[in-house]
């Protein structure tokens, strides 16, 4: 069984002053039907470093939530976290997958501007690949920068799926495939593939 390490968004406590990594139970339940192990990662980088050494994975998600520090979030050590991840998935050709604010950290990565975009939050639109997908997100990009290839966009022209030209087993989605239920059998077929080498 292929083990994928998973990042966690950075939950605010206010009321006890704390910071939490959090992951929707959602991803358990896909990675089930992937027949993967998950294995939810701290953002916190010496321990991300020490287990990403112990117990390498075979495979990489950025899940979603919280914005990118650079366009106003407030996670930076996230964005530290992932940063890390993106390299590791380099150096050492393991399979990465974006998803929604993953796909920003690997347009952001590789140069890739994002901007505030409308109509994308709650709703489902078609892509230029014939495919109807859910969308959650605020920020997002019209292009990318090589690197980057787009494989599909949102009618309104945002990067919805991309690939990069040099290592393919990088990719990122903007959807949320976790969040339609049941889940799509190409969702889950795109996982898969994304996933393997």
């Amino acid at each position: 069984m292929k083990r994928i390490f998973i990042t966690q968004r950075v939950e605010l406590i206010a009321a006890i002053n704390e910071r939490r990594d959090a992951l929707s139970q959602e991803w358990a339940a896909l990675a089930e039907e992937c027949g993967f192990a998950l294995i939810p990662v701290p953002n916190c980088l010496p321990a991300l470093r020490r287990l990403a050494e112990a117990l390498p994975p075979d495979g990489i998600i950025l899940s979603g939530g919280n914005d990118l520090a650079t366009y106003g979030g407030d996670a930076p050590e996230r964005d530290e976290a992932e940063e890390f991840l993106i390299q590791f998935s380099i150096d050492h050709k393991i399979p990465l997958l974006g998803v929604c604010r993953g796909t920003q950290m690997l347009l952001h990565h590789f140069g890739t501007p994002l901007r505030r975009v409308e109509g994308h939050v709650r709703v489902e639109h078609p892509l230029s690949n014939g495919d109807t997908v859910n969308s959650f997100h605020g920020w997002g990009a019209p292009d990318c920068r090589p690197p980057l290839l787009a494989l599909a966009k949102s009618g309104d022209g945002v990067v919805e799926w991309t690939q990069h030209r040099d290592f393919p087993w990088i990719q990122g989605i903007m959807w949320h495939p976790e969040r339609v239920h049941p889940f799509r059998t190409r969702d889950i077929t795109l996982i898969k593939e994304a996933l393997s080498l």
